[in-house]
């Protein structure tokens, strides 16, 4: 019951972080740019879970995991934000997501030498399944060297974070981490913002479109991915975010009429049976794994 749990919450983050790409676009169209999108998204979210945290009467952790999670926010979050939208600038948007989406081929490795997990044939398989259907999802293209190596750079960077993040949540709740990793990097891009200069919403609908960004692409998908990742391990956890493309994909078909082709389609397809071969092996497992 467990690993189902722990499955079903990174399932529903990977779902919630699909509808970014598209809250972006409708941000962008109310006269907003990325940095101010960034500093209302974490900050926002960061007084919400901190509401939540005087609620639950819980205190923020201190020391070495304090440290930790503001690491996670700050440099972490940040760095892999900036690598990505950098990016961008220099190569297509479907080879950076492809790039980015090694982050699961890069926690398997950080995981086996730090946490000596160990690798089956079967999770092996389930890997391959999701990264050859993210190409097909996103379609790639090329760009310059430049690019790619920001992307992947991005994709080193959630790897850590996401192996940080897995011991970590051994010794704090999904809120307490969640409050201080949002505050963390709303500090970072607030000062960016201060420093570039706001750009806020210039119509009504442009604030709607911001609490969307926060509850649904921020808060929920955070939280479920630190509780899920603490119950299904920081490889398991990066192979079930590869959900999140396809999200995203049949979101951008249905609310922006953008083109659903068969090899996307196709693409879907082979990270869903991915899921599933994946989600069949840790149920089959007798003992959740440690890490």
């Amino acid at each position: 019951m467990r690993q189902l749990t722990g499955i079903l919450l990174i399932a529903l983050s990977a779902a919630c972080f699909g509808t970014l790409a598209i809250l972006g676009r409708f941000a962008y169209a109310t006269g907003m740019d990325t940095f101010t999108v960034l500093f209302l998204r974490f900050s926002l979210a960061a007084v919400m879970m901190a509401v939540l945290l005087v609620a639950r009467r819980e205190s923020l952790p201190r020391g070495k995991i304090l440290a930790q999670l503001i690491g996670m926010g700050a440099l972490g979050y940040v760095g892999q934000s900036f690598m990505y939208l950098t990016a961008i600038n220099y190569a297509s948007a479907g080879l950076v997501a492809l790039l980015l989406y090694l982050y699961p081929f890069f926690v398997l490795i950080l995981s086996v030498i730090v946490y000596r997990e160990r690798v089956t044939f079967l999770k092996v398989a389930a890997l391959l399944l999701a990264l050859f259907g993210t190409a097909l999802t996103v379609d790639p293209q090329g760009g310059e060297a430049i690019g790619a190596l920001m992307a992947i750079a991005a994709a080193l960077i959630y790897s850590v974070y996401i192996i940080v993040g897995a011991d970590v949540m051994k010794h704090v709740s999904p809120v307490q981490s969640s409050t201080v990793i949002f505050a963390s990097a709303g500090a970072v891009f607030g000062t960016i913002t201060f420093f570039n200069g706001a750009h806020f919403p210039t119509i009504n609908s442009g604030w709607l479109t911001v609490a969307a960004i926060v509850m649904v692409a921020t808060v929920i998908p955070v939280v479920a991915f630190l509780a899920g990742l603490e119950r299904v391990g920081p490889t398991n956890a990066a192979m079930l975010s590869t959900l999140e493309p396809v999200v995203t994909v049949l979101l951008g078909a249905s609310l922006l009429g953008e083109n659903l082709s068969p090899t996307g389609l196709a693409g879907g397809a082979l990270i869903l049976v991915a899921v599933i071969l994946l989600t069949r092996t840790e149920m089959r497992s007798p003992v959740q794994p440690e890490v």
